[in-house]
């Protein structure tokens, strides 16, 4: 793979290793994923250190990359190889599938490359260049065309060498034919091949189905400070950033003197005014549009549950950028 980028994970064949960086790259960047990977396997190198880390350092070591579940996952799936494989990770493509968060490209990824196993790994990137390289005008969206596409690729990956394969796929998706903008049909090496190319198709292709509108959330958040740092407490331990640690916030956009009507309720004393701006965080399913109180604050108790928050607690994305 002479063209390939030199990133980390591509230095092991390491199962652990290539587990966690195709965790870390569903809906993250290469180049902000790369400082992650590398602290991530500092401090948990191997199966048993994530089957036994705690959940908060957990939280935090994945603190910035967003979509907590994927840590949880990792965690759950680290513990059912413990378990079930005796913390070896299971070799074989079927096997792999069975444990939570993992699913057909992240099997195949890791089978192939760790493992050496013929097994496609089709993502975006693969689904885009086949749709172009077979001038295919069908949603590449839908699970059926994904499945074919895995049958279509089964027999063409060489017995040798398919992570290879499978690794040189998707980064002909990721640096030339691209998802935004023109692809560089100039530089790439199969466009003597290409449906698309010869037929003048390539900005048409691949066909997307439109995504569902997110649905739109709004409340008002409270960056409350006091000496000993933030005010906040722990979310529920399911649904949308399950476990993890939050701000305290109302629904709907309160008015100033509401806000203010909010914190005396709880017996919170602003010292000094309290500062309104606003803020939005897109997940992929919602927003939140939010409305942020920001003050320094003096409380004779805090209301039950709540903590000062401190550098070991993983606050999420969506609060951070309200402080």
């Amino acid at each position: 793979m002479q063209n390939a980028r030199d990133l980390p994970w591509r230095r092991t064949n390491d199962a652990y290793a290539v587990w966690i960086s195709e965790i870390m790259l569903q809906q993250t960047r290469v180049t902000a994923a790369i400082p992650y990977y590398e602290r991530f396997l500092g401090e948990l190198p191997n199966v048993a250190a994530l089957a036994n880390a705690d959940d908060d350092r957990l939280h935090k070591l994945w603190e910035g990359l967003g979509y907590y579940s994927r840590a949880r996952n990792l965690k759950r799936a680290a513990i059912e190889i413990v378990e079930r494989f005796s913390g070896s990770m299971p070799r074989r493509y079927e096997e792999l599938l069975t444990l939570p968060g993992i699913g057909e490209y992240t099997a195949g990824a890791i089978a192939s490359i760790a493992f050496h196993e013929a097994v496609p790994a089709v993502d975006g990137n693969v689904l885009r260049v086949w749709a172009r390289l077979t001038a295919d005008g069908r949603d590449i969206r839908d699970p059926a065309y994904k499945k074919e596409v895995r049958a279509a690729l089964l027999p063409l990956i060489p017995a040798g060498a398919p992570g290879v394969f499978n690794a040189a796929l998707m980064e002909l998706g990721a640096l030339l034919c691209l998802p935004n903008g023109a692809p560089k049909c100039g530089l790439c090496p199969v466009r003597a091949w290409c449906e698309a190319y010869r037929q003048g198709k390539t900005a048409e292709l691949p066909v997307l189905s439109a995504k569902k509108a997110r649905r739109v959330e709004t409340k008002t958040v409270f960056a409350l400070s006091i000496a000993q740092g933030l005010l906040g407490f722990r979310r529920p331990v399911s649904g949308l950033l399950a476990g993890l640690w939050q701000l305290p916030e109302a629904a709907g956009k309160l008015t100033d003197a509401e806000a203010a009507a909010w914190l005396g309720e709880r017996g919170i004393l602003p010292v000094g005014e309290l500062r309104f701006y606003e803020r939005k965080h897109i997940f992929t399913h919602v927003e939140w549009h939010m409305r942020v109180c920001a003050a320094d604050v003096s409380i004779g108790q805090l209301p039950e549950g709540w903590i000062v928050l401190d550098e070991s607690h993983a606050l999420p994305t969506a609060y951070r950028v309200c402080l």
